[in-house]
């Protein structure tokens, strides 16, 4: 059975759902406008979060999908962050007051690519335009391979409390396809140079799907990243889409795995994992005890955003960077992906927004049901609708992707409470997207852009 369903339902390109709509709904009809009226309306008593986009690398990992330029000097870097620090004195100017901050989060690219002194610097600046507690959470991406001592004891002094380290895989054949030369050696010394400036929350990122990879050498990757003892692991599926990202051209297609071995991949990461201990969180992320997000999955507060899973409760989310995203309770904006273009409308005195969408109240309805659907593999559509005013029928009458997947067994409806199946919660997004208004309009722009 579940060999036909993977079959069905396991090589559809769905979203991750880490926003809904998802970004191709974005559109030039909401820009730095109304980006600038939702920010002038913010309640000064709400906390917010951050996300600042760094985005350069020293070189170019063949699976990327983030926005990101390869640069081996530093002048560039340096003139992105004048330019950052310019938008972010133009977005505080907007807001009513200084805004309590929740959780920030660096991301790219390498944040780490700047200077130890730079990145001080950007914090100190943050600090003067927003209000941070001992609460507020700080977290960065790393690349261990290029994290020094210096720049490890700086993140640890501008208050860093969680670090995400790119593994991917430990298999020098699969790191050798994917053109990321990382050993388990340089993995452990960052980690250890983390822990020693104080920084407490460690995650590792792990890749299934990529090319010659095999359960075996998933395995043992999984088992190298144990024995570090990271307290969160993130394991995501290798997404080939080299229309979008020419350089992932560069890896041989004929050595990816298909479906049903990117599925044996996953679950047997996932049963390792478990076998030491982690709580398997959503769909694929990994906790130790303890956790922020076992006590939020228990607690049913497990929240979803463009980080994955998280604890993060903050209605709005304020991004700055060339790319970043930020969510308000009116909708979302994104800025200017290429960082030329972004740097001119900063430089004009322009909030770089590019494109943006604005929500209606099916939305946010929707919205919640996959976010649901997303972390606890249930939603009781009922009683999401009745906190919006929405009439569930809307929803659930002539919902034929919700019916068909219920004739297969991958869910069962009872009095408008949809339940994902045990063995089938592998294809959850798969149900998140019977509930997704915009999919097949989203599908057809991308194969009109391909």
């Amino acid at each position: 059975m579940q060999a036909s369903i993977l079959a069905k339902y396991g090589e559809a390109r769905l979203p991750r759902y880490t926003s809904y709509p998802t970004a191709p709904r974005f559109s030039a009809a909401v820009g730095a406008g109304a980006y600038g009226d939702w920010l002038g309306n913010l309640p000064a008593s709400d906390p917010v979060s951050l996300y600042l986009h760094i985005p350069f690398c020293r070189s170019m990992c063949w699976y990327c999908g983030c926005h990101t330029t390869i640069t081996r000097q530093d002048h560039p870097i340096l003139d992105y962050l004048g330019v950052l620090r310019e938008e972010i004195g133009m977005v505080a100017a907007r807001v009513s007051d200084r805004l309590p901050v929740g959780e920030v989060h660096f991301g790219g690219g390498t944040p780490t690519i700047i200077s130890p002194a730079e990145f001080l610097a950007l914090m100190a600046l943050m600090r003067e335009h927003f209000v941070f507690s001992d609460m507020t959470g700080i977290a960065v991406e790393i690349d261990p391979r290029g994290l020094t001592a210096e720049m490890a004891r700086a993140l640890g002094a501008a208050g860093v409390s969680r670090a995400s380290l790119g593994v991917q895989s430990f298999d020098p054949v699969v790191q050798k396809a994917i053109n990321r030369i990382q050993s388990e050696k340089q993995t452990a010394e960052a980690t250890d140079r983390l822990r020693a400036a104080g920084i407490g929350g460690i995650n590792f990122d792990l890749i299934y799907g990529l090319p010659h990879q095999t359960v075996q050498s998933c395995v043992d990757t999984a088992n190298a990243a144990i024995a570090m003892l990271p307290d969160r692991l993130a394991v995501f599926g290798y997404a080939h889409i080299p229309t979008f990202k020419k350089h992932q051209r560069m890896i041989d297609e004929t050595a990816l795995p298909d479906a049903a071995a990117r599925n044996e991949q996953a679950r047997a990461i996932a049963e390792t994992l478990v076998a030491a201990d982690y709580r398997q969180i959503g769909l694929d992320h990994f906790a130790l005890p303890g956790d922020d997000l076992v006590r939020a999955q228990e607690a049913g507060r497990l929240r979803r955003n463009f980080q994955g899973y998280t604890t993060d409760n903050c209605d709005t989310l304020i991004g700055f960077g060339a790319s970043a995203i930020g969510r308000m309770k009116n909708g979302y904006v994104q800025n200017e992906v290429a960082p030329g273009l972004y740097a001119q409308q900063i430089a004009a005195g322009r909030l770089a927004t590019a494109k943006g969408y604005h929500l209606t109240e099916e939305d946010r309805v929707r919205a919640e049901i996959i976010e649901r659907l997303m972390c606890d593999f249930s939603a009781d559509i009922p009683a999401i609708c009745k906190a919006h005013g929405f009439e569930p029928s809307r929803l659930l009458g002539g919902n034929g992707k919700l019916a068909e997947l219920e004739r297969d067994g991958v869910l069962e409806v009872t009095d408008g409470m949809v339940r994902v199946s045990q063995d089938h919660r592998f294809v959850v997004r798969a149900v998140a997207a019977a509930f997704d208004a915009y999919l097949e309009q989203s599908n057809r722009t991308h194969s009109k852009a391909a």
